[in-house]
This record gives structure tokens, C-alpha cells and sequence, in this order.
């Protein structure tokens, strides 16, 4: 299938993109691979001019959907007869990518400098109407879900999209350029896949991929070359798996796929949208509630934390952990993977634990984990990790943060929660040292802007109100001390409004600018005297 639009005044295709001068990309869900949502580069917003006196919303632009992916971000990219720009790309439930001018929409800035759109109607290709999968979790259709990640060098993004084509349902994997956003070369291919196995769904015991149950929320992870992407369901609804499938970045060949219950169901790999992360040698990701018999040699692993290989030969985990409770866990519905899994920074040599990881659930309990010794399952506690603090926080749905040896945590009906970790010790604090100022369904997922380890700045997004259509309101708390903010988004709210809010959103922080994701817009905030 091609490409069925572009809209763009881009009238002369296949320049390159010129060098990229010393400034800061956001390429991938959580700026990172370790996906802690850290810009340590980031020298004009600091706390001392983040204030409603000098920062607001400078301007928004308008998209044709909801956006539920994180706005990415490439600085000096050559648009054929456009000029080089500062580039926000935004991605959307219409089956839509934008790339717009990421400073200012004036003058040739006010249009994207160029439009790709997936579905073609005239053709009977459409997006997933929300009806057509009975849940109401991304409305009114579904389209692409989950945060694409971009190649800087190749100049190239990759992205899931969900379509309905003359009655049948595909998810389908693009690469599209940056500079013009043409489909690349065997692009795209249509996902498909099949495990051996008698769980839910499976036919003369074979397990296939089923393209209307599996909902592609993850962000995509891009690791030697390699691509991964992985799917849970919509609200549950059966039947369905936990699946991780990587592709080759050139040749988009599929190259291993890894279903979390072939014997079983369920298993969904959700984390909220954030990504699979990756240390470079190996990925880390959390499956939900479901079947589960991995300390019998069995294959079904729900409600765990999984480690395999960053080459895309993940055929059976290489290590993992399973809460003791899990059977309570899953019958529940208290998923292990409803949150994203943090990766700390290495650890020198003589730390307790020189690579750790952190999980939490919608349990709230936090579990600090040694990634090199994950510790499996023991049926009668939790010890065997490096640390478990059980109900510590409100349930997560959202991916922790990490900056200068803090982890910040969006939990559920809480308020935002910021503890210390101490090197020596390899252990968190045993509390909170600071909270924010709102909780509210679903928690926020915070992003670090900060010089270093200097004037750091923690920003939320508060969206309890996705399903009345209220409005989003963007928080800046002070990094180091949480329960002093900075900054929100409703002391002016004419002013600064940044749209109606949509669950499980991440703003975007890079080169001065804050960038926040919508309903039907992305709104772009900044000092006020640079609009």
C-alpha cells in the first residue's frame, strides 16, 4: 500500500538534511532509550523565568485528530523549497503526520511545511472507527497511537498505523521521510504473525496476530539498527496477547516476534505509551494481567518485567521478574505493565547494583530492580529484587522520571511524588521527599528540562478532564523540590489554554519551548517576550 495523501507546498523532493548544528533532538518516546524523559541541554527555560509573568503559550496549530503519541522534535532540517526549519512532527488518531515549523506560525509558518496522511476513503481506507473494537478508550477512531521514532541520520521516521481497509482491519509499519514525509523504500509493510501455542484465539494450535483486538499503544524503540514495537488490547477486550515484534531498520523485514501467553490470554504490553526501553544490550518492557507459568518452564509470562535482547532475537526472555502476588495481581486487574519501565543510569563499579531498572504498576507498589540479576519468582515474597515498597504510591499509568539521583512519580489519584535515590546504598528513600499540588485519573508522566544539573525544571500534564473535554493544564514544578511550582497553565487560562486534554499525554520540552499535545491541536509555550 502507498501512501494514499501528502498535502504540502513541497514541490521539489530528495534533498538531505543539512549537518545538525550542537542542539538537542527528540527522536523517541522519553527523549531516551532508558526513557527517563530527561533534556539536560536545555538553557532558557529556568526556574527563576518559568513564571505566568514571563511564559505562556505562544501560539498553537491545528491538527485533524486526537494526539495521544509525543510531539517529536529534529533541529536544522532542510524542507525542499521550504528552508531549513526547527521541526515538531505530530502524529494523530486520523491516521496523520504534521511537520510543522517548531518556533513560530507566522508568515509560510503558519501551514505545515508538510502533511502525510495514511488512509485514503475514496478507497474504502479509513481509520478504526472506536465502535468496531467496543471501547471507548480512543475516540472517535483509532489511527496511530503510539510514539514514532525518527533516524536522524537516515532522515527517516518509523510508524504504526491501525486502518480499516474495505471491511478488513491491518496494522501497518511505515517509514516516511522527515524532510518531505514520502514513504522510503518497502514502505510499508503490512504486520502480521502467528506463535505455535493453544491460547485465546488460536486455530489447529496456532496463535495469529489479530489486527482488530491489538492495539499498538507502546512508543517504537530504535536499537542497533533495530526496530521494536509492541501490543496490548482495547479496554481488555478478548481476545487478544501481549505482543513484541522487531523489524530490520533498512529492510523493514520482520525479524522475531514474541507472544507473552501463546498458551494462555492476555499479557498486554500497555505501559501507558511509554516505550520499550533499551540499555543498548538488552530491552526491557511489563506485561498486564493475564495467564502466566513461566517458574513451571511454561511460555505464558503476564503481569512480569522482561529482559531480552537488543538485537531482535527475543525468542524466550533472557531474565525476569514476577511480583509473588501475581495471581491476585492479574484476577484484580491490577496490572504489573500498566506503567512504563524506567532504566537508572550505570552505577560506577563499586555500587551495590551497577544497573537498575523501575517498575510500578496499578498497584503503586515501586520495584527497584537489578537488571542484571532480575530475580524470577518467589512465591512467598519480593526479596529476591533490590527493593520493594508495596501501595507506595497511587496506581501508575505513566512512566517514572529521573534526573541528578531523583525519580519523579505520576501516580493515579495522587499527587505527583518525587523521591531520592542514593548511590552509595543502590536504594530509594523510603518516602516521598516532595509531592505536587493536583492528583486526578490518570497520573501525569513527567518530563526533566534542565543544564545539566542545574536549574531543573520537572513539567506535567494534568488531563483528568479527557472525558468531559476539559481542558489539559501543563504544571513546572522546581526539580529540586517539587512541592514548589513554577508555573500552571490555568493561572491565565485565556491566555494560555492549551486545548482539551487527552489521556496519557507527555509534553515535549527542547530548545526553550514546552509542546503539548491535544484533541484537535498542539500548543506551543514559551518566554513570552521571544513569541
Amino acid at each position: 500500500m502507498k501512501l494514499r495523501a501528502i498535502s504540502s507546498a513541497v514541490l521539489v523532493f530528495g534533498l538531505a538534511l543539512q549537518p545538525l548544528r550542537a542542539q538537542v533532538s527528540v527522536t523517541t518516546s522519553r527523549n531516551d532509550n532508558m526513557r527517563d524523559g530527561q533534556n539536560l541541554s536545555e538553557t532558557t527555560l529556568t526556574p527563576g523565568n518559568v513564571n505566568v509573568n514571563q511564559f505562556g503559550k505562544l501560539f498553537s496549530q491545528a491538527v485533524d485528530g486526537y494526539v495521544y503519541a509525543q510531539p517529536l522534535y529534529v533541529p536544522n532540517v532542510t524542507i525542499p523549497g521550504l528552508g531549513t526549519h526547527n521541526v515538531l512532527y505530530v502524529a494523530t488518531e486520523h491516521d496523520s503526520v504534521y511537520a510543522f515549523d517548531a518556533d513560530n506560525n507566522t508568515g509560510m509558518n503558519a501551514s505545515p511545511l508538510w502533511h502525510a496522511s495514511f488512509i485514503d476513503p475514496a478507497h474504502g481506507i479509513t481509520t478504526v472507527p472506536s465502535g468496531d473494537v467496543n471501547c471507548t478508550d480512543l475516540v472517535p477512531e483509532i489511527g496511530i497511537t503510539s510514539t514514532p521514532v525518527i533516524d536522524t541520520t537516515a532522515g527517516t521516521m518509523f510508524l504504526v498505523t491501525k486502518i480499516k481497509n474495505n471491511g478488513q482491519y491491518a496494522h501497518e509499519l511505515h517509514a516516511i521521510s522527515i524532510t518531505t514525509g514520502q514513504e522510503q523504500a518497502g514502505s510499508p509493510v503490512v504486520i502480521q504473525a502467528q506463535v505455535k501455542g493453544t491460547g485465546e484465539g488460536s486455530v489447529n494450535g496456532i496463535v495469529k496476530f489479530d489486527p482488530l483486538h491489538e492495539a499498538q499503544r507502546p512508543g517504537l524503540l530504535l536499537v542497533n539498527r533495530t526496530l521494536f514495537i509492541a501490543w496490548a488490547s482495547h479496554c481488555d477486550n478478548t481476545p487478544y496477547h501481549g505482543w513484541v515484534m522487531s523489524y530490520n531498520e533498512s529492510s523493514l523485514k520482520q525479524m522475531r516476534v514474541w507472544n507473552s501467553t501463546p498458551n494462555g490470554g492476555l499479557g498486554g504490553v500497555w505501559q501507558s505509551g511509554g516505550g520499550v526501553a533499551s540499555d543498548g544490550t538488552y530491552i526491557f518492557f511489563a506485561t498486564g494481567n493475564g495467564s502466566y507459568d513461566g517458574p513451571r518452564g511454561g511460555l505464558d509470562f503476564a503481569d512480569s518485567v522482561l529482559k531480552g535482547p537488543a538485537t531482535g532475537q527475543l525468542a524466550h526472555p533472557y531474565d525476569y521478574f514476577t511480583p509473588y502476588d501475581q495471581g491476585s495481581l492479574s484476577n484484580g486487574d491490577t496490572d504489573v505493565g500498566s506503567g512504563g519501565v524506567l532504566l537508572l543510569p550505570d552505577q560506577g563499579t563499586g555500587a551495590p547494583h551497577q544497573h537498575l531498572l523501575v517498575q510500578v504498576g496499578k498497584s503503586g507498589s515501586i520495584y527497584l530492580i537489578d537488571r542484571d540479576h532480575m530475580g524470577g519468582f518467589n512465591p512467598n515474597n519480593n526479596h529476591q529484587i533490590v527493593q520493594d515498597m508495596e501501595n507506595a504510591i497511587g496506581g501508575l499509568w505513566a512512566t517514572p522520571a529521573w534526573w541528578n539521583n531523583n525519580v519523579y512519580f505520576g501516580g493515579s489519584s495522587d499527587y505527583l511524588r518525587q523521591y531520592t535515590f542514593d548511590p552509595s546504598s543502590g536504594l530509594l528513600s523510603n518516602s516521598a521527599v516532595a509531592t505536587g499540588t493536583f492528583s486526578g485519573f490518570p497520573g501525569p508522566t513527567p518530563s526533566i528540562s534542565a543544564s545539566g544539573t542545574s536549574n531543573a525544571i520537572v513539567w506535567t500534564l494534568q488531563v483528568d478532564q479527557y472525558g468531559s473535554s476539559g481542558p489539559a493544564i501543563l504544571h513546572a514544578y522546581d526539580a529540586n523540590n517539587i512541592a514548589t511550582e513554577l508555573y500552571n497553565s490555568s493561572q491565565n487560562s485565556a491566555r494560555d489554554n492549551p486545548g482539551i486534554a487527552v489521556k496519557f499525554t507527555v509534553p515535549t520540552v527542547v530548545n526553550g519551548k514546552v509542546y503539548v499535545p491535544t484533541a484537535a491541536q498542539v500548543s506551543v509555550y514559551g518566554l513570552l517576550g521571544n513569541r
